[in-house]
């Protein structure tokens, strides 16, 4: 017997439990047609890697090739806003797959990323190490001067936006200013009505940010992340404004998934008590695994969008051209037929094939930043904390109401 789905995606029973819904999905019908927002919803590990592994067939350019009005509605007075944002996203090379969505197919988004490829390389990202053990031990001073910590607000939050920040050479004064704008662009993935308002404000006022800061990159080059994406207009593969907005991308890529890993990972410990024990007994030998298996187990980022290129067969299903599709990483990571115990939090597994940042051609291009990141802020967590615990009952942290992200709202710790 199959299952009558709820149709509603930001409804509080899918925000909340993602993996409940998502299972019965998974098991019962895997290609899904959701007829409330005109979309294909793909559960399984096996039809996801298929998918992002044939980017003929499922193109990123979503906002160019969407013939749909937006998911869920917009106020009408706004269509005017979701025009002008529809042209700002199209010029974004990649996006949030745990970093990113490519919106770009083919050659031309293989030159966009051959760019700045070098910069995110394994044995780059390890000079910045230093860097993010730094800001980690200040945040970290903060909340022991405190005695407690809202890992969200006090930790999660504010560490990769400081690193991201520092790539880019942006000014220490203007950090949180520059939060309170990125947070803005994450509407794009809610369910809000009037979600096109703080939207297009963040969009504007990055640009406004930013375009000066190009332009004299553009001038001076200084060797930062900034200066590395100008280098993307001085060769043609990027306009000026394409190196705004996928700055502005890289702004808010680089830090807002890292932010969900951190918090969602150290929900998992909280409330695995085991594995938490286990972690801290040696954290140096076990944050490699153990910050994968967080990735694995409550990823930071729920979905990602595509758009059929042609008309095709998947999974028994008939997609045509032009049909909206989003992959949920949170089923395909819980998938039975890929990973023993799936629904286990177990910071011992391997090997741990999942997809949390992405497959293919448009895998995640700061992997490794957010890897590192969450390597050292667990393991000095467990290092400086070895005894805290949550300062609330599980059951009520809450998530933001968000197709795209999967955000907690707080995570209140007791540091001793």
């Amino acid at each position: 017997m199959v299952t009558t789905f709820n149709e509603d995606l930001f409804s509080p029973e899918v925000v909340q439990d993602p993996y409940t819904y998502f299972g019965r999905m998974r098991e019962q019908d895997p290609v899904h047609w959701n007829d409330a927002y005109k979309l294909w919803v793909i559960s399984k590990y096996k039809d996801l890697v298929w998918v992002t592994r044939h980017p003929e067939f499922f193109s990123s350019e979503v906002f160019h090739r969407d013939p749909l009005p937006p998911y869920p509605d917009i106020d009408e007075s706004d269509m005017g806003l979701y025009e002008y944002v529809k042209e700002f996203f199209s010029q974004w090379f990649i996006q949030h797959d745990r970093k990113e969505i490519t919106v770009h197919d083919g050659p031309d988004h293989t030159d966009m990323r051959k760019v700045i490829h070098g910069y995110f390389t394994p044995k780059a990202m390890e000079l910045w190490r230093p860097l993010v053990q730094s800001a980690i031990n200040q945040l970290l001073d903060e909340a022991e001067d405190r005695g407690s910590m809202d890992v969200m607000r006090d930790y999660a939050t504010p560490l990769p936006l400081l690193v991201i920040a520092a790539m880019m050479g942006i000014d220490t004064s203007d950090r949180q200013f520059i939060r309170s704008l990125a947070e803005k662009l994450l509407f794009i993935g809610r369910g809000n009505n009037d979600r096109m308002q703080p939207l297009t404000e963040g969009i504007v006022g990055l640009q406004e940010y930013l375009a000066p800061m190009v332009a004299e990159r553009v001038k001076n080059p200084n060797g930062d992340l900034l200066d590395r994406m100008t280098d993307a207009y001085r060769v043609g593969v990027m306009s000026q404004e394409q190196v705004v907005a996928n700055s502005i991308l890289l702004l808010l890529a680089g830090h807002e998934t890292t932010i969900n890993l951190i918090c969602n990972g150290t929900r998992a410990f909280m409330t695995h008590p085991d594995q938490w024990e286990l972690f801290k007994s040696d954290p140096d030998a076990r944050m490699i695994r153990a910050t994968e298996e967080c990735l694995r187990y409550d990823p930071p980022v729920k979905s990602i969008t595509r758009i059929a290129g042609d008309n095709l067969e998947l999974g028994g299903k008939q997609i045509n051209k032009d049909e909206r599709m989003r992959w949920f990483v949170t089923s395909a990571n819980r998938d039975p037929e890929v990973f023993d115990r799936p629904d286990d939090f177990d910071i011992e597994r391997y090997p741990n094939p999942h997809v949390a940042f992405g497959s293919g051609i448009h895998h995640c291009l700061g992997a490794t930043l957010a890897r590192l990141e969450g390597q050292e802020a667990f393991r000095s967590l467990a290092q400086r904390f070895p005894n805290i615990n949550m300062d609330c009952n599980p059951a009520d942290l809450t998530y933001t109401s968000s197709i795209t992200f999967r955000t907690l709202e707080r995570l209140p710790l007791n540091l001793s």
